[in-house]
C-alpha cells in the first residue's frame, strides 16, 4: 500500500487521539501540523517536537505566503481535526486528494459551532460524527464517513465530549484509511436533505437560563452547559448562581404558578417551577441555598 503524505490541521482534545493513531500506522506520514494561530495547541506543538514535524502557525491559511509554504511540502490529503479557518478553492484543490474535515455533528444536520450543546439543548436522542471532504461552504461537502451515538438522559456534555473525542478519532481514521485504498463512495449531503440546518456560536450570555420554560427543556439546557461548560446561570438577588445540574421530573404535576418561584428546598436540593410543572437543582454554586418563596430570574 502506497504511504499516504497527510498536512495535519488541529487544535485541541479532538485532535490528540485522531493523531496518535495516525502516526502508529507506519503507511501514513503525517508532514506538519498547522495549529490554530490564535490559541496554539501547546499538547499538538509538544508532539511535533517529539516525532520531528514541522509545528506551523498562519493568520491566514489561504495567503500566497501560505500558500507556498504548503507547495513544498507535496501533500497527498488535507486532513482538518477542530481547525478555524475556512479553506479556499486553492488550498483545497493543493493535495491531490484534496482536503478532509471531522465534525461532531451529523450532516446535512448540525453545521457550524458547539454542536454537542445544541444536540442536547433540542433534546436530540443521536448525534453524529461526520468525516466529509471539504469545499468552500461551512460543513457541506460530501461525507465520506459518518457514525450516529445514542443520547440518553444519563448524557450531558462532559458524557457526550468523552464519547466525541474517542469517535471523531476512529471515524477520521477510518475516512482516511478509505482514500488510501481509494474505497470511498461520497454521500452529497442534498441527497439527505435539501437545505440541512446550520448552528451559531453560542457567546458569553447565552448562558442565561429562562424558567418561563417547560421543565424538560430546562433539564436539556442545563445538562447542555455543565462543566466542563459555562454552566447554566440565573440570578437571586442580583447575585449569580451557576446552577451545574438538576433532575427532570416526569411525574411532577402541571399546574400554573410563577416560573423562577423556589417551591421546595432540601438539605442537598431544591426545586423550582417552570412553565408547567418544577425541577429538581441538585448542583449549584454562587449562592446559599434558595429559600422557599425565593424567586430566580
Amino acid at each position: 500500500m502506497a504511504k499516504l503524505k497527510i498536512g495535519y490541521f488541529a487544535d485541541g482534545p479532538w485532535s490528540h487521539q485522531a493523531l496518535a493513531n495516525l502516526l502508529s500506522d507506519e503507511t501514513l506520514q503525517v508532514a506538519f501540523i498547522c495549529a490554530r494561530d490564535d490559541t496554539p495547541d501547546l499538547i499538538l506543538k509538544a508532539k511535533a517536537a517529539e516525532s520531528g514535524l514541522d509545528f506551523i502557525t498562519h493568520p491566514k491559511i489561504n495567503s500566497e505566503e501560505f500558500l507556498g509554504w504548503m507547495s513544498g511540502y507535496e501533500c497527498d490529503l488535507f486532513v482538518s481535526m477542530s481547525f478555524n479557518q475556512i479553506f479556499r478553492n486553492e488550498l483545497i484543490n493543493l493535495p491531490r486528494l484534496k482536503a478532509i474535515n471531522c465534525h461532531a455533528g451529523k450532516l446535512p444536520f448540525y453545521r457550524g459551532r458547539n454542536i454537542l450543546n445544541w444536540a442536547l439543548i433540542n433534546d436530540e436522542k443521536e448525534f453524529g460524527i461526520t468525516v466529509h471532504y471539504v469545499d468552500e461552504g461551512i460543513d457541506t461537502g460530501d461525507i465520506i464517513v459518518q457514525k450516529c451515538y445514542p443520547i440518553t438522559d444519563k448524557d450531558d456534555y462532559a458524557t457526550l465530549l468523552e464519547c466525541a473525542y474517542e469517535g471523531c478519532a476512529t471515524n477520521l481514521y477510518d475516512a482516511i484509511k478509505a482514500i488510501q485504498k481509494n474505497d470511498v463512495m461520497p454521500i452529497a449531503q442534498k441527497t439527505i436533505h435539501p437545505m440541512g440546518l446550520y448552528c451559531s456560536a453560542r457567546i458569553e450570555g447565552d448562558e442565561r437560563l429562562e424558567w418561563n420554560q417547560q421543565s424538560r427543556d430546562i433539564f436539556n439546557f442545563v445538562r447542555a452547559l455543565c462543566r466542563p461548560g459555562p454552566e447554566a446561570r440565573t440570578f437571586l438577588c442580583h447575585k449569580e448562581i451557576k446552577i451545574n445540574r438538576v433532575q427532570y421530573l416526569p411525574d411532577a404535576p402541571n399546574y400554573k404558578g410563577i416560573p423562577g418561584a423556589v417551591v421546595g428546598v432540601e438539605s442537598e436540593a431544591f426545586f423550582v417551577k417552570t412553565a408547567d410543572s418544577y425541577i429538581r437543582v441538585t448542583e449549584w454554586d454562587g449562592y446559599a441555598r434558595p429559600r422557599i418563596g425565593d424567586r430566580l430570574k
